[in-house]
């Protein structure tokens, strides 16, 4: 008789102490609703942001201790990036700053924040934590330890030296995770964090270590260089990065539903066809090498990979063909505004971006998930 019930009505044997006509709550004890809030079209979000970003490009290359105004920053950005006859109408001492100081140093910020919260998304698919980032499997640890052991030898940044050993350090804390969380052929993603947490912290003590014994006059540039900065940017420190972060996003696009996959769990993404600890192997990987890539030029930036995932999430949902386009203009949006304010809160001083992200992101972040509902940040 049960199996009866069953296959004739599958709802009320799964849940046999409702009647038939109670239909479920739609509101909490609080008066708020249960129901999930309807999501912006995927394009208007997108737009929206790619707009803003445009706008944040523009008059973050006019804003600074010289400033130019936005008509006579785009002439000028006109004049060198599209081919033809121009009236200059702005003297060489402007277009010196526009294109040669501001404008790779903007582009970096971007891409950066992009790789970053770009790596984020990934790293909370993946290993299923929300709280995981660069940080978490110790590939931003590994870069800075490498960055730094370039510094106190007396190499600069940026330069081939710091990058390859930026490269190396995330390259060795990704073996390790791997080495170290692998057992009997498998990964579990809690062995996964544990391990990078522990590297994190072992490569963080080398770290400090090497900075507390290093030369007095090498010592601001380490410590800023660990807090983050981008003053070193130019026209030859923006390719690297950018190449990693195309490869990476065309890699992540790609793997899309993957990620969505293994969030529902090993055995569930199993059963759909996916070599689990193949794909994570392949996503520690590609994170090492876009970490490597944007620390050798920016130093340690915490928070972007954290949070954008968080609050993309909020805006498009946890399906990665939504999130991670999003996710990548928000990323890039966020820290060229946060250089913004570095280089011209405090001018003609510049604050480590490091810490502006921390005291302009948390509190914004803390304000917008008091705002959500239960069950809603996921």
């Amino acid at each position: 008789m049960r199996m009866v019930i069953i296959l004739i009505m599958p709802r009320l044997a799964v849940s046999p102490e409702r009647p038939p006509s109670a239909a479920p709550p739609s509101r909490r004890q609080d008066g708020r609703s249960l129901r999930p809030r309807p999501r912006p079209p995927l394009w208007l979000v997108v737009t929206g942001l790619g707009a803003a970003l445009v706008v944040a490009l523009v008059v973050s290359v006019g804003l600074g201790s010289a400033g130019v105004r936005p008509g006579t920053t785009l002439q000028i950005l006109g004049d060198h990036l599209l081919p033809g006859e121009h009236v200059a109408s702005w003297s060489p001492v402007e277009d010196r700053i526009v294109w040669s100081f501001r404008t790779p140093r903007v582009l970096l910020a971007a891409v950066v924040g992009a790789a970053l919260a770009l790596v984020g998304a990934i790293l909370q698919a993946v290993i299923r934590n929300p709280l995981a980032d660069p940080y978490v499997l110790g590939a931003s640890s590994g870069a800075a330890l490498g960055a730094v052991i370039g510094l106190a030898l007396g190499a600069s940044v940026p330069g081939v030296f710091v990058t390859g050993s930026a490269f190396g350090g995330a390259a060795l804390a990704g073996v390790l995770v791997y080495v170290l969380a692998s057992r009997g052929g498998r990964i579990e993603s809690l062995r996964l964090v544990l391990a990078g947490v522990a590297l994190s912290y072992l490569f963080s003590a080398i770290t400090s270590w090497l900075t507390v014994t290093a030369e007095h006059g090498k010592l601001p540039g380490i410590l800023f260089f660990l807090l983050g900065s981008i003053s070193s940017a130019d026209w030859t420190t923006l390719p690297l990065p950018a190449i990693a972060l195309g490869l990476g996003a065309a890699y992540t696009f790609w793997r899309a539903d993957h990620l969505n996959a293994v969030m529902t769990g090993d055995d569930a993404a199993t059963s759909l066809g996916v070599d689990v600890n193949r794909f994570r192997v392949e996503t520690l990987l590609a994170t090492s090498v876009l970490v490597g890539s944007v620390v050798a030029v920016a130093g340690g930036i915490g928070f972007v990979g954290m949070v954008v995932p968080h609050v993309c999430r909020l805006l498009v949902g946890a399906d990665h063909r939504r999130l991670l386009p999003v996710a990548l203009i928000a990323g890039a949006l966020l820290l060229v505004a946060v250089d913004t304010i570095a280089r011209t809160a405090a001018a003609p001083r510049e604050l480590p971006v490091g810490v502006v992200t921390a005291l302009v992101g948390a509190p914004f972040f803390l304000w917008l998930l008091r705002r959500r509902p239960v069950g809603s940040v996921s």
